[in-house]
């Protein structure tokens, strides 16, 4: 199934842009004829017959449409700490896609090794992502913030924080939150989120999360976060 990404789609003809158009024609070979799928990134998920071809565009005439296509009863934010390595933090958002996730923010915390990110690059892992495992919503990666912004001005029905300090009490996802509800978890820096950042976020009504015995890495903990909020509402 070849699939493209198209967000601005709003009639049954349209016209790929010129770097779909490259890959349609130059790498996947394919003519006037051919069937393809489209996603919008908003739930719709289109058959469409390829009409016409030129230099730098490829023209379209759709089929079909499904709306909402494999909408998802839960809402699931997670605000992860950037690493130093940006290949990390690129792997858990193309993994984090194709499992399913509705929002990413990257926050600053006092021990992150990474302070600046290029939100470019990493929405195009993302719809790579989306494109690959035919997912028709394209998660939203907000501009990174301080974390004691993300604390005080995001909400969900259930907001959580991932840390490893031993000895305070913390539960799992399942202990936490019910099926069907909305989720903002804080994965924080490889060194953790420190204790008055933890504190911080326990005053505003963070709940202490866990997710397991061993000490994962920033991108390992995020992606574990995601698919245990995945199994839950399965």
């Amino acid at each position: 199934m070849h699939v493209f990404y198209t967000p601005d789609i709003t009639s049954s003809d349209y016209i790929l842009n010129e770097e779909e158009s490259r890959h349609c024609m130059k790498v996947l070979r394919l003519v006037t004829g051919d069937v393809v799928h489209l996603i919008d990134g908003h739930g719709g998920l289109y058959e469409a017959e390829i009409t016409g071809e030129s230099k730098k565009n490829v023209s379209l005439r759709v089929l079909k449409t499904t709306r909402e296509y494999q909408k998802r009863n839960h809402n699931l934010h997670i605000a992860v700490a950037p690493t130093k390595n940006i290949d990390r933090l690129e792997w858990f958002l193309e993994k984090a896609t194709e499992i399913g996730i509705d929002q990413i923010t990257p926050v600053i915390c006092e021990r992150s090794e990474r302070k600046i990110v290029k939100e470019d690059r990493l929405n195009k892992v993302i719809t790579s992502a989306v494109k690959q495992s035919l997912q028709a919503y394209h998660p939203l990666l907000n501009e990174a913030i301080p974390l004691k912004d993300m604390i005080s001005k995001h909400t969900a029905d259930h907001k959580m924080i991932a840390h490893c300090i031993d000895g305070e009490p913390r539960q799992y996802i399942s202990e936490i939150a019910p099926a069907g509800s909305s989720y903002l978890i804080l994965i924080g820096p490889e060194g953790d989120f420190t204790p008055n950042e933890i504190q911080l976020a326990l005053q505003n009504d963070f709940k202490p999360l866990t997710l397991g015995n061993t000490r994962l890495r920033t991108e390992t903990a995020a992606l574990a976060a995601c698919f245990e909020v995945n199994y839950l509402n399965r």
